[in-house]
């Protein structure tokens, strides 16, 4: 099977995540009802996955789709990630009341450091 980039992206980023999380291959296969020959393959970009499985890995192991489908965009930082992940458990109202807090305080970051480069 001729490799892709994108197989290499998609294997790349699967076999990343799952280490992270601490799971074998064999568990993760369990959790999303596969067999555990297709993370290999997949870890081994010689996966092209349908939807079916692809959207449970992505799930499961919390992955940003951006990662695999925009991996150019390079903010896939450890503290991007986890700001996300935090994000994501909070109420509307939360993510107003931070949206209030967060925007002051970027405003005077940015414009301290602006000053530092002048």
């Amino acid at each position: 099977m001729q490799e892709y980039e994108f197989s290499r992206i998609l294997g790349d980023t699967i076999r990343s995540a799952r280490e992270r999380s601490g799971l074998t291959q064999e568990q993760l296969s369990a959790m999303i009802g596969v067999q555990s020959r297709t993370i290999l393959n997949i870890e081994n970009n010689r996966g092209n996955p349908k939807m079916e499985v692809l959207y449970p890995l992505i799930r499961t192991l919390k992955i940003d789709p951006c990662n695999i489908f925009y991996p150019e965009s390079g903010k896939n930082t450890s503290a991007m990630h986890q700001l996300q992940l935090l994000l994501s458990d909070c109420t509307d109202e939360e993510i107003s009341l931070l949206i209030s807090v967060i925007t002051p305080v970027l405003a005077a970051f940015r414009s301290s450091q602006a000053e530092k480069i002048q």
